[in-house]
């Protein structure tokens, strides 16, 4: 990878006492963290919620490509359709795009009616979903998909492959289990007791946050992008872990 970050993010929460807890009970009136940072002190036990971010360069990109058609009847839409959708297969073939890397999208044929519910025309729409394994080739097929006649470039999701994903995935919840492993520390030193170990740990909440531009009907019109080529840069992808952990603790 060319670029890692490691952010981390977790609270020192609430001590708690609850009715008919017969527990040693460590309390403290500190307010607790936003967001989902908590935590607790009771019966000897020490919880922390804490989360793990790591951020990296996308390495995957996905697009949606699509052309449109308008016939006087809906087999014409229907041909015409299926005429602009084979040029557009074709450019995306000479790209050397693997077949299994192209699935349809969306693909309707619809009556237009006018006030009186008269039909006027009939419009069609197919679109096709792309996956790109390079990010920099992301402008390379925008403008091949144009110059065959797309009418329509919708969103461009850049993300992680499934294998960065893995190991971004244990990267962001070591992230987040050191954060825990700190912010129990620090209450135990507040306390005045010392942590014996770890008592139970729980992992929740992968999620991975892909970054998404709408390229929209603007690209299609652009005359300095069909100059001088189309360029997006993308911002990093973060997989962000959440984990809860609970420790022991016995007095100082």
């Amino acid at each position: 990878m060319d670029r890692r970050q490691f952010l981390a993010a977790a609270g020192v929460g609430v001590a708690a006492t609850t009715a008919g807890c017969t527990g040693n009970v460590l309390s403290t009136d500190d307010e607790p963290g936003s967001g989902a940072e908590t935590g607790s002190v009771t019966d000897r036990e020490i919880t922390v919620s804490a989360e793990g971010d790591v951020e990296t360069d996308p390495d995957e990109a996905e697009l949606s490509i699509g052309v449109e058609s308008r016939g006087d009847s809906s087999q014409a839409a229907t041909d015409e359709l299926a005429a602009d959708a084979e040029q557009l297969r074709d450019a995306l073939e000479d790209l050397e795009i693997p077949e299994d890397n192209v699935e349809e999208g969306q693909y309707r044929v619809t009556p237009v009616h006018n006030r009186d519910d008269d039909v006027e025309e009939f419009r069609g729409v197919r679109s096709f979903d792309v996956t790109l394994e390079d990010t920099n080739r992301v402008g390379e097929v925008i403008d091949a998909a144009v110059e065959a006649g797309a009418d329509n470039i919708g969103r461009v999701n850049f993300t992680l492959a499934e294998e960065t994903r893995d190991d971004l995935r244990t990267d962001a919840i070591d992230a987040a289990l050191e954060r825990a492993d700190n912010e129990a520390e620090h209450v135990a030193t507040n306390r005045g007791v010392e942590l014996t170990g770890t008592n139970s740990v729980t992992t929740s909440d992968v999620r991975v946050h892909s970054v998404r531009y709408d390229a929209g009907q603007d690209m299609l019109a652009a005359d300095d992008a069909a100059a001088t080529g189309t360029e997006i840069d993308a911002d990093p992808v973060s997989v962000t872990a959440s984990v809860s952990v609970s420790y022991g603790f016995t007095d100082a």
